[in-house]
């Protein structure tokens, strides 16, 4: 083995078996190791075993695909599966069964079975209905015996895991019976029945089967259960009378103390008051009920066969056992005898002798004496307390034991066996290797027959390897096999052997077991396989296959001894109870001196494992190991060093030795070229067959152990740890190299870096020495500039000043001149004005004298005109009243408004014609108020008017002053009661626009209260359609019932009615049988219809044969329309419309006949069974449901569906007739009532039902079919194909090799052949409800193969495997838009469950999802069962990320707990749905209405006489 460092390794562990480790250095021979739990280690390298440091999370399903085959190995693959309740394993064909502690409903339900059935062996994930149906196949297909054999300590799940071997068998192989008791449930029922017999609680498990149980299930040549046999072997009989705490004894005796009535009819009592039951303190058990325990085990027999009378025999004789450990003894009065001890012990004697029917003295005498035969006679010889004891309790462990024997047997006969069976599966139950502290002499029985079973299994695992070798075409000659014959032959091999030496012993009375231990040493000391016991001399040291047990001998004589006692057998067998005395048949009397007759139980046991040996090498063997993960029977805690140990014990650690003996490394050509290519790249580049790659990588790396199959690379131990640590080399070189690259590329970008700063750094520092100088330049340039510029200021202000000194003086003298001239002007002007100002003056004072004295003859005037209109406005303030009453009637109006609003409101809920009207009354009142308001201001406005007209006369008239004052203050209060009268308006219009508000709320309550009104009638209206629709199916459902047993009545036969009634019967024959005639054309007047009496005459026998003639011919058209392809006009099916118009023109549907319809059904069946299936049954299901539909509306348009009272009226037809010409006769024999009514209709009827089943028939065969032929399609699209290798960026493919198939070929495949179902279909005019319901069930099924598939193969659930089938339901969803939802449907929803589990697989980050996000965002539709189940199995071969994290592994597996101890949990598999997903109804209301009239006559039936009558219309 090459280590180096950094090698991942197992190192031993006091603790935990094996522990995971690092190599971290190397000290001298030493390895320094570094362990999971941070320990360092120095060991020597031999002691290692490598470690897969690229195992999967979830571990393998089978074990001889780890890449380093040995024990820690196997062990950390077990954990890492039962970590994720993956409780089975493979190891080759080997079945591992890990016990869960926990109840998984959804791994053995009727769903599981069916995926399983079937299915090759290591396809679907590991699992006991594998082995179980590969068991069976092989049974099936090579015609011989196989056998099951499963093995495992006390509590590792043996019982259970028979159990469900059985139920499996009895799914696959079950039969029907006759009788309630069928083969396969008696073979079920007799489990609990043997096990409330058999089986007790140990220290280490609540239900251990304290025998061994070898079920032989009988097949005839079909493959069905014909009988079934049971054979136990060793049952422990010392535990009837002796257990230890916290054992119990059999339950049986626990379940009759709680039996009830049945305990207190036998006087018992709880299990304390019993000596066989209170050694231990344990009387129940956790979560089992007694009670209930016993009413299974009464079932369980009645099942079996067992009668009530055998069920109380039973019970009494157990509870005969029970009294009779309570019988204690005492020294008697004579020397070295015994006597009853007491009353109590007196009681329990008479129980036990009462129960017994046997004699009392008589049992006492066989249980406290024994009688020795001699010459001279019997002597009686008295026994001690002891031996009494003895006496007693053998006397019940003999009892026990034939009792159980008799159940065994009773079960054999019950079930049956079949003589004639050629066919077999044994189901081996039987105890595991067992080394406790304390060995005796049933543990060495038990190891004995597991050294047995071993020595087979061993040879079974080599036969495998050679089989494996043989399939590859690999040289295996020269591979060692390993055999335990040594141990046998020392336990076995006479006369020396140990089993021979203690049945010598104890042939001896005076034997002891010192004896037997000195012989044995003696004779076997120099045996490797045998030891000394180092603190015991006599006790010793055997070396199993599991390792080494130290037996104690102090018990084995006496347990070996089975003595018969034959005062026992006279006892018993001498019973009044039949029960007893067939349990002991008398035996014959033997001349003996004594009453003691030997049996050994180690050579009858010897013998019987001897015959089981030969029963299974004449089988197939197939094995089942069960493992115990804990002694605390708790789930999820996983034992190493326990489960190490069990692995030893049962054989898996030895297959794995006989593996390593060989080839244990098994690589196909395409794992090992994916995993060790990169040792020799050149060879990939170059080569394309995986083959040649692997043997020129492994020619390259010089190794020699290996051999190349024809799948396969076989490598022996140790080559596979070359090759992975050469792996890791060359990964380490690459490592190296990808960090020295990376290494140099950080390098270079910090050196790039560091320059750039540089170049930036100078940069800067020349662009500030350029700024520097280039500043001081430019302040040069402007000190030059600024001196220019003031230069030039100083001497343009100079000449500036001398221009504004010349311009001055010229300005002075150019004002002085213009001034003088100004001033003339300015004189003359003055002159002017004076002169003018005082001619207008004359001229004015002329005009204003005139004028004045106009104006005071106009005063004079205006004052008498004022004083007129004072005593005018004198007058109108004494009529200031009238606007107060104006204002009483507009508050009046106020008042009868508001009590309108209320009444308004009161009548909200009247109509709308009301409403209108008072809206409108309403409206005019407001126009008219507003018509008031508008006078009023109008007046106001005038009144205003008048008052500035009296202030203006008023400050003329100064002398009035006062008398206007008052006038005013008048005016003042007008005023206030015109604000009075607008705030009354403002508030009578918030009033008004109050009750607008509330009319237009009261508007929309109205209108929704209409359209609430409205949606109510509509409601209404379709309750009512619906009730119609009801009633009328109801109805026709009854009337369907009537004619159906109004039809019963007439077709009564005639012998049993009364003798008198028959010439009546006679009479009305005669009198029906000459209106035949006038009945339907197309009746077939046959013998069990129509019999016709000796008087007719010839002419009535002609018109018989004519009517039969004319029948015959309305056969023939028929059938001819049924076996033409008379397709299709304007999509309408033209057999169906030809057909319906026929039965329409003949009267059919008013016949009570019903053989023309009976010959319709049969055409169309008989049609259906030809050949090309794809066409013929679209184009029947198109015709089929035509004629359904045209029938249905016959049926309803001709009123089929009224009352009978209705019906009844038009009785003017045959049915009339017949009812009229049979009344008198059936007067007298109270027939006249149920044929009055006898409807016509029920021809149509029957065949409506009948035509109905047709339909639902052909859609489920073409259902059926599409099934079969798309399993095939969806076999290849579950996982994605293999594509090829691509190193380097170049394509491997070689000239000479065919172009693989392209992965998207298999969906198309499927899209095709959807396609081609569409075209068939629709060719066929398929209405689009069938076609619809026909695409539903198909998406439904694509989604449950390819959701099941993926839950139980673990190479489905990838990231690759992922896409790809992403990508095909991509092309699938194309499909259904292009097909639209008139014939796809809810085909897209049907794939709910696959798009959900695909997604789920395709996405990134999983670790960071919550369980609450994966169940609400991303798979809502799923189970936590489904959703655990693929987060488990999932690994992704693409980019190496990991599943969900281990948070919601453990939160979905709490859940997946609390469901399973509800019982609520359902397996995590689709189920198929096979129903028909329609009615008739459905059928008519879907598809449109077809008119007949309008199809011709096909060419093939126009030239037929009996079609006229449709060429004529």
């Amino acid at each position: 083995m090459s280590l180096r460092r950094g090698s991942k390794v197992w190192v031993q562990d006091r603790d935990s078996a094996w522990v995971a480790a690092e190599v971290t250095d190397f000290i001298g021979k030493q390895v320094q190791l570094l362990t999971e739990f941070n320990k360092k280690v120095l060991i020597l390298p031999d002691k290692l075993f490598l470690r897969d440091e690229e195992a999967d999370h979830g571990g393998v399903d089978d074990m001889t695909k780890l890449t380093y085959l040995n024990e820690p190995g196997v062990l950390d693959n077990l954990r890492r599966r039962y970590a994720l309740n993956e409780i089975y394993t493979y190891t080759g064909s080997i079945l591992i069964a890990v016990n869960p502690f926990t109840k998984l409903p959804h791994l053995y339900n009727v769903h599981m079975m069916e995926q399983y059935k079937g299915a090759p062996f290591g396809e679907l994930s590991p699992h006991v209905f594998a082995v179980a149906d590969a068991s069976y196949r092989a049974m099936i297909n090579e015609s011989q015996s196989q056998s099951i054999l499963v093995s495992g300590e006390s509590g590792a799940g043996k019982t259970e895991t028979t159990k469900l071997i059985m139920q499996y068998l009895t799914y696959v192989g079950g039969r029907a019976a006759s009788d309630d008791r069928t083969v396969e449930q008696q073979v079920l029922e007799s489990n609990p029945l043997l096990e409330a017999f058999g089986n007790a609680r140990t220290s280490r498990n609540d239900n251990s089967s304290r025998f061994g149980k070898f079920v032989e299930i009988q097949f005839d040549k079909s493959g069905r259960i014909s009988g079934a046999a049971i054979r136990t072997y060793l049952l422990e009989r010392s535990r009837v009378v002796q257990i230890t705490d916290p054992e119990r004894n059999y339950h049986c005796f626990y379940q009759l103390c709680a039996s009830g009535r049945v305990a207190d009819s036998y006087k018992l009592a709880h299990p304390r008051n019993f000596h066989y039951l209170n050694q231990s303190n344990v009387y129940e058990l956790e979560g089992v009920s007694s009670a209930e325990e016993y009413m299974r085990t009464r079932r369980a027999m009645d099942i079996v066969g067992i009668s009530h009378e055998e069920q109380e025999a039973i019970f009494r004789t157990l509870a005969a056992i029970l009294h009779l450990g309570n019988i204690e003894f005492a020294p008697g009065k004579e020397h070295d005898s015994s006597v009853i001890k007491d009353q109590n012990s007196n009681f329990h004697l008479q129980m036990a002798a009462n129960l017994f029917m046997c004699d009392l003295n008589l049992l006492l005498a066989t249980l406290s004496t024994r009688s020795i035969q001699t010459r001279e006679g019997n002597i009686v010889k008295a026994l001690d307390c002891n031996a009494a004891v003895a006496s007693r309790d053998a006397l019940a462990k003999t009892v026990y034991s034939r009792l159980f024997d008799w159940l065994v047997e009773k079960i054999n006969r019950s079930v049956g066996q079949d003589t004639n069976s050629r066919m077999q599966i044994g189901v081996l139950d039987i105890y595991g290797f067992e080394c406790f502290k304390h060995n005796s002499f049933e543990q060495f029985c038990i190891n004995f027959a597991n050294e047995k079973l071993q020595q087979h299994f061993n040879e079974h695992v080599f036969k495998m390897e050679q089989e494996e070798y043989r399939k590859e075409e690999i040289n295996w000659s020269y591979i060692e096999f390993i055999d335990n014959q040594d141990v046998l032959d020392l336990i076995e091999k006479k006369p020396i052997g140990l089993i021979a030496l203690l049945d010598e012993a104890c042939m001896f009375p005076k034997s002891t077991h010192e004896t037997f231990s000195n012989k044995l040493f003696r004779n076997c000391g120099s045996h490797p396989r045998l030891d000394k016991a180092k603190f015991c001399e006599t006790d010793f040291t055997l070396s199993h296959y599991a390792g080494k047990v130290t037996y104690q001998t102090d018990t084995f004589l006496d347990k070996n001894r089975d003595y018969i006692v034959v005062e026992h057998l006279n006892l018993l067998s001498s019973s009044k109870c039949s029960f007893v005395s067939g349990l002991f048949p008398s035996v014959a009397e033997e001349s003996t001196r004594s009453s003691y007759k030997f049996s050994s139980v180690a050579s009858r046991f010897k013998q019987q494992l001897q015959a089981l040996m030969e029963t299974l090498s004449a089988t197939e063997p197939h094995y089942i190991r069960c493992v115990k993960p804990n002694s605390l029977n708790r789930p999820q805690k996983f034992e190493n060093q326990s489960i190490l140990h069990q692995l030893r014990c049962g054989g898996v650690l030895e297959a794995v030795r006989i593996s390593l003996a060989g080839y244990p490394t098994r690589k196909t050509y395409n794992e090992f070229v994916d995993r060790f290519g990169l040792l020799a790249m050149e060879i990939m580049e170059g080569c394309y067959d995986e083959k040649s790659m692997t043997e020129k990588i492994l020619k390259k790396l010089k190794l020699e152990n290996f051999q190349l199959g024809k799948t396969k690379v076989f490598l022996r131990a140790g080559q596979i740890g070359i090759l992975d640590s050469q792996r890791a080399e060359v990964l380490d070189v690459a490592a190296k190299r990808i960090q020295g690259r990376l290494k140099t590329f950080i390098k270079r970008r910090e050196f790039i870096a560091n320059r750039n700063s540089a170049v930036s750094l100078q940069a800067y520092c020349r662009g500030h020495l350029a700024r520097k100088t280039y500043a001081a330049i430019r302040e040069a340039a402007a000190a030059i500039t600024i001196q220019k510029y003031v230069r030039g200021w100083l001497l343009r202000h100079a000449y500036m000043q001398f221009c504004s000194s010349a311009l001055l003086m010229q300005a002075c003298i150019h004002g002085f001149l213009t001034r003088q001239r100004f001033l003339r002007r300015k004189r003359h002007k003055a002159a002017t004005i004076i002169q003018a100002q005082w001619r207008m003056r004359k001229v004015r004072a002329a005009y204003s004298h005139r004028q004045s004295n106009i104006i005071a003859i106009q005063c004079l005037w205006r004052r008498k005109l004022a004083r007129r209109e004072l005593r005018k406005l004198k007058k109108e303030a004494n009529e200031a009243g009238a606007l107060r009453l104006a204002k009483t009637k507009l508050e009046r109006q106020l008042d009868d408004l508001t009590w309108r609003l209320q009444l308004e409101k009161r009548l909200r809920v009247s109509n709308e014609e009301v409403k209108g009207v008072e809206i409108t009354k309403l409206q005019k009142t407001v126009e008219s108020l507003s018509l008031e308001l508008d006078a009023a201001k109008l007046a106001t406005v005038n009144e205003c008017n008048k008052n500035a007209v009296l202030q203006n006369q008023l400050m003329l008239s100064m002398k009035e002053k006062s008398s206007l004052e008052r006038e005013l203050s008048s005016l003042a209060d007008l005023r206030n009661e015109n604000a009075y009268l607008k705030n009354t308006l403002n508030i009578f219009q918030a009033k008004n626009l109050a009750l607008e508000q509330d009319l237009a709320k009261a508007k929309q309550d109205t209108d929704d209260t209409v359209k609430k009104l409205r949606e109510v009638e509509q409601t209404c209206s379709q309750l009512q359609k619906d009730l119609r629709s009801l009633e009328e199916k109801l109805l026709n459902i009854d009337g369907e019932n009537l004619v159906l047993r109004q039809k019963t009545l007439i077709s009564t036969p005639k012998s049993n009615l009364p003798g008198f009634a028959r010439p009546f019967m006679d009479f009305s024959g005669a009198v029906a049988f000459p209106s035949i005639d006038q009945r339907s054309t197309f009746e077939s007047p046959t013998p069990t219809k129509i019999i016709q009496p000796p008087s007719q005459g010839q002419s009535d026998s002609r018109r018989a044969k004519l009517t039969l003639e004319k029948h015959q011919e309305n056969y023939d058209i028929l059938s001819r329309c049924i076996r033409e392809n008379l397709g299709f006009k304007d999509g309408k099916p033209v057999a169906a419309c030809v057909i319906y118009k026929c039965l329409l023109h003949w009267h059919a549907f008013e016949s009570e006949r019903t053989a023309i319809f009976d010959h319709i059904i049969e055409e169309i069946n008989t049609a259906l069974k030809a050949e090309d299936e794809d066409s013929i049954l679209p184009y029947w299901l198109s015709n089929a449901s035509a004629l359904l539909c045209l029938l249905q509306r016959n049926i309803r348009s001709n009123g089929f569906l009224s009352a009978s009272s209705k019906r009844s009226a038009g009785s003017t037809g045959l049915n009339g007739r017949i009812a009229q010409g049979l009344k008198s006769p059936f007067k007298y024999i109270g027939y006249e009532d149920g044929l009055s009514h006898t409807e016509a209709r029920y021809p149509a009827i029957l065949f409506k039902q009948q035509l109905t089943a047709c339909v639902e028939k052909i859609f489920g065969l073409i259902r059926d079919n599409l099934k079969k032929e798309i399993s095939p399609l969806l076999g290849l699209c579950i996982q994605a194909p293999k594509i090829q290798r691509v190193h380097g960026g170049k394509s491997s493919r070689s000239p000479g090799t065919a172009p693989q198939q392209s992965p998207g070929s298999q969906w198309d495949s499927i899209i095709k052949f959807l396609d081609s179902l569409m075209n068939r279909l629709r060719s066929n005019h398929v209405p689009s409800f069938f076609i619809r319901k026909l695409a539903t069930q198909v998406f439904s099924f694509i989604n449950i193969s390819l959701f099941n598939s993926l839950l139980l193969r673990r190479e489905c659930c990838t990231f690759t495997n992922g896409e790809y089938v992403k990508s095909g339901l991509a092309e699938l969803e194309k499909w259904i838009v292009n097909a639209k939802d008139e014939f796809a449907g809810t085909s897209w929803h049907e794939l709910n469950y696959i798009r959900q589990a695909v997604g789920f697989l395709v996405i990134h980050q999983k670790r960071k999802k919550s369980l609450e996000e994966i169940r609400q965002d991303l798979c809502p539709a799923l189970t936590v069962r489904q959703i655990y189940r693929i987060s488990t199995m999932y690994w992704d071969d693409k980019y190496g990320t990991q599943s969900v994290s281990n948070e919601v592994v453990s939160e979905m597996r709490e859940i997946l707990n609390k469901d399973s101890q509800n019982l609520t949990s359902n397996s995590f598999l689709l189920d198929d749905d096979l129903s028909i997903p329609f009615s008739t109804e459905d059928i008519y209301m879907a598809i449109p209405q077809i008119d007949p009239s309008d199809i011709e006559v096909p060419p093939v039936l126009a030239e037929h006489p009996s079609v006229q009558f449709l060429l004529s219309k």
